[in-house]
């Protein structure tokens, strides 16, 4: 249970860092050979692999965004009893943006990570909305 609780605060801390533009403490528990995917059809979807790309993700991200603004409103622990850090954990978010452009988004999504020894190693984010609305956000149309 206390790793639970752990975990659930680690990765609310870790919306609050992106809503604050704070990537060196959102980078902070990602392990060097970690893998991001995002989605979409945006020149920003795919898969990024190494921690070194996945903060010029990042970087790029807050660029496009600089306004950001997460709601968490569920975290999911599968293992309520690990103690050393090997779990899959899910956030139900969702997110306010201003473009560049000035352009307000909203958006909804999931985001599944996988940590080991307490790093997190793999991370997939689920939108809810990969359509228009999200390409104009990203400036894609």
């Amino acid at each position: 249970m206390i790793g639970t609780l752990i975990a659930r605060k680690n990765l609310a801390g870790a919306f609050e860092a992106l809503s604050r533009h704070d990537l060196d403490a959102f980078l902070a528990a990602w392990r060097d050979d970690a893998v991001f995917v995002y989605p979409g059809d945006v020149p920003e979807s795919g898969t990024f692999e190494g921690k070194a790309a996945i903060e010029a993700w990042f970087r790029r991200y807050f660029q496009q965004f600089p306004e950001t603004t997460y709601d968490v409103t569920n975290i999911c622990v599968r293992n309520c009893c690990d103690m050393v850090g090997n779990n899959l954990l899910t956030a139900e978010w969702t997110l306010r943006v201003v473009n560049r452009d000035g352009r307000e988004g909203h958006n909804g999504g999931i985001t599944v990570a996988t940590c080991q020894g307490g790093k997190v190693i793999a991370v997939k984010d689920y939108l809810f909305d990969t359509g228009d609305a999200f390409r104009k956000d990203w400036g894609a149309l």
